[in-house]
């Protein structure tokens, strides 16, 4: 089925700001609750605790993250983004600020080591996972340097001196952690970064099917209108020709808006009768075979052929009536079209249902679903088709789409070779028209 309107992945990611940005207000206010923290940290060894710190290069450093800060604010809008490049490079100097600052107070003896933690949590969780590894060797970098290097902290006990050992665990548990918390929590923020925009490309696939719906609705409704001025137009040219002698320039005038008019009621007549334009309830709601016939007319060709065929029903169960709706008719859309695309030369839509349950499978007799992606269907950026530079959503988008009509979806293959299925499920009570209006109903009665 031929589709020319734009990519909903495309418009997904012009609505939300790319990967690797972040406010510029989210970064100066970790900033600034930092240099409060490193503040209050200083001012509590040193005057409250009576600990002997070298006061002046600490408060130099804390100052250098000050005017940092205040030159962000006046060159920037607390409103704007950074970029991949400028966020790693301000988060690096976080790092940085923090060595000096552990330098200057006792390095990985002192317990506040820990935070170098924060900045690389920050960076994998907004960034790019390049620049999240850049900033974690940095950091790791920086651990190390610590290590070795560093003032003593001013143990209450002259002389005092952690154990090698201990010391040398306390450098293995931040580098660990460095690592392990850098990749968590982007592959954590990752998932969480696709998933949104796999939804937002649904939506906005959803939006665009309501679009068109609503385009023929309203095309339908002016078809209606404008058929009774259409018609007096009509009357008033016929009622002219008859007093203009035939030949005459008039006339000949009358005779080709007559003929106009006659072409603009054609052109409405097809616009009303468009079944996808239509608001009237029986083109709008249908019994779930006719509507299964409908979606199935769409597809096929020459090569590969779309049978329809229905399994035994429970003997005087009616056919649940079913709503027209844009989920349905794209959801069912798209996984036919999948199947047409991979089948050898033939699809085959089964349905059935009982009291209480509506089913309908989809089958081809194609190469079947690739078994490493077999548990991961209905997933955003899943592709059944790795090569055919697709993005993996289609799936995706169906599974979406049905399951807000109330249905479950469950793929598997038939065979080595036989085939790939997909078979949808809904409860009968959550989609059959008939049995929603009577419970609405009754609801009313009661209030």
């Amino acid at each position: 089925m031929a589709n020319n309107r734009s990519d909903p992945l495309s418009m997904a990611e012009q609505a939300h700001p790319a990967m690797g940005r972040v406010r510029v207000r989210t970064l100066l206010t970790i900033r600034w609750l930092a240099i409060a923290g490193q503040l209050a940290a200083l001012l509590m060894v040193d005057k409250v605790m009576q600990f002997n710190l070298p006061m002046v290069p600490a408060m130099i450093t804390i100052g250098i993250s000050l005017a940092v800060n205040l030159w962000i604010l006046t060159r920037y809008n607390s409103n704007q983004w950074h970029h991949d490049r400028g966020a790693t490079a301000y988060l690096a100097f976080d790092i940085v600020q923090l060595a000096v600052m552990l330098f200057l107070t006792g390095g990985l003896d002192n317990p506040f080591a820990l935070l170098f933690l924060v900045p690389v949590t920050i960076s994998a969780t907004i960034l790019s996972l390049r620049s999240a590894i850049y900033l974690g060797v940095l950091a790791v970098f920086c651990v190390s340097f610590l290590a070795v290097y560093h003032l003593p902290l001013p143990w209450p006990a002259p002389g005092f001196q952690l154990p090698q050992m201990y010391a040398a665990a306390i450098w293995v548990s931040l580098i660990l952690g460095t690592v392990f918390l850098m990749f968590y929590a982007w592959r954590v923020a990752e998932e969480t970064r696709r998933m949104s925009d796999a939804l937002a490309a649904t939506q906005i696939h959803l939006s665009q099917e309501r679009e068109l719906s609503a385009l023929g609705s309203l095309a339908a409704a002016a078809a209606h209108e404008l058929g009774t001025p259409l018609g007096t137009i009509a009357l008033v040219v016929k009622e002219l020709l008859h007093g203009q002698p035939e030949g005459g320039e008039v006339h000949t005038d009358l005779e080709l808006l007559d003929g106009e008019v006659a072409r603009c009621r054609t052109i409405l007549a097809s616009l009303a009768g468009d079944p996808s334009a239509g608001v009237d309830p029986a083109v709008s709601q249908l019994g779930f075979d006719a509507l299964i016939n409908d979606i199935s007319e769409d597809y096929g060709d020459d090569d590969t052929a779309v049978r329809v065929t229905a399994n035994a029903a429970m003997p005087g169960t009616p056919a649940p009536l079913m709503r027209r709706s844009p989920e349905l008719m794209q959801g069912l859309g798209n996984l036919i079209e999948n199947a047409t695309e991979f089948a050898r030369s033939r699809v085959e839509l089964e349905y059935s249902w009982d009291a209480e349950q509506v089913e309908l499978t989809i089958s081809d007799d194609g190469p079947g679903f690739a078994a490493n992606i077999l548990g991961l269907l209905g997933d955003p950026y899943i592709s059944t088709r790795p090569d055919s530079g697709r993005m993996g959503l289609g799936v995706f988008i169906s599974k979406t789409l049905l399951e807000r009509t109330g249905a479950a979806l469950h793929f598997f293959n038939r065979g080595r070779g036989l085939g790939a299925t997909v078979v949808i499920r809904w409860p009968r009570h959550i989609i059959d028209l008939t049995i929603v209006d009577a419970v609405s109903d009754g609801n009313n009665l009661e209030q």
